[in-house]
């Protein structure tokens, strides 16, 4: 029972990496570029997490759904997981919404040019004809 945790961490990061490679996301886009962002953004929260340990804000929970193995004092390995999917989740959604937002405008800039012309190609006030 001690996998539980971290077994749902890992299926939730083999459906960001799917989503990642069906869509172009992150690192079907630029794998060292996205390596280095994903490096860094887990070691940011990383030292963040040190620091919140060091000052006693931050203390593991004890729950039987973990594997107990800790890589630090009070940081369990699960936080490491949960770190790669945060920043992965990240990622992907900047890079989908960004996505989106670029088909959106080239969806209204081609019904623009198609509604815009006469028959003739002369732009007609109002985008009438």
């Amino acid at each position: 029972m001690g996998l539980i945790y971290l077994a749902a961490l890992a299926v939730s990061l083999t459906g960001m990496v799917t989503l990642d490679r069906r869509f172009h996301l992150f690192f079907w886009r630029g794998p060292v570029r996205a390596a280095v962002i994903l490096v860094v953004g887990v070691a940011f929260f990383l030292v963040w997490d040190v620091f919140g340990i060091t000052l006693g804000i931050f203390f593991r929970g004890e729950t039987s759904f973990m594997t107990g193995i800790l890589v630090g004092p009070e940081l369990p390995l699960e936080e490491v997981f949960f770190l790669c999917l945060l920043c992965y989740f990240a990622m992907n959604l900047f890079a989908g919404v960004g996505l989106a937002l670029a088909a959106a405008a080239d969806r209204r800039r081609a019904a623009g040019a198609s509604g815009a012309s006469g028959a003739d190609g002369t732009a007609r006030p109002g985008g009438t004809r």
